[in-house]
């Protein structure tokens, strides 16, 4: 008798027969912090298959998505400010700018304007 089995970073194994050896490719986490990563066909031969998709929805195929962030969403600066975010990436946050509308030369980064 004999089993057969799989050559990390693969898993599986069979007695007797050929094993069927699957690579999750999702298991050393390719995507990064703060996205999820599914596998979509989990096998020996087919790779760069899986996906990430950031929490706000945004995917990509092979790789870390490009995740993007718009801090304005929820109206940070509240009333009678307008909001600004001059760079939505995931890494560039709290650089949000709030201008008061009545007078536009009152600007405050990260948090609301004292108008």
């Amino acid at each position: 008798d004999y089993i057969c089995s799989c050559d990390a970073p693969a898993t599986g194994m069979a007695a007797a027969a050929p094993a069927t050896c699957v690579v999750d490719e999702c298991a050393q986490n390719p995507c990064g912090t703060d996205q999820t990563c599914v596998d979509t066909e989990m096998s020996s031969t087919k790779f760069f298959d899986y996906t990430c998709t950031c929490k706000n929805g945004v995917a990509a195929t092979g790789g870390p998505a490009t995740c993007e962030v718009d801090e304005c969403a929820f109206d940070p600066c509240g009333a009678g400010q307008t909001c600004e975010d001059p760079n939505e990436s995931y890494t560039s946050q709290h650089d949000f700018k709030c201008t008061c509308d009545n007078d536009t030369s009152i600007v405050q980064v990260d948090g609301p304007a004292t108008c």
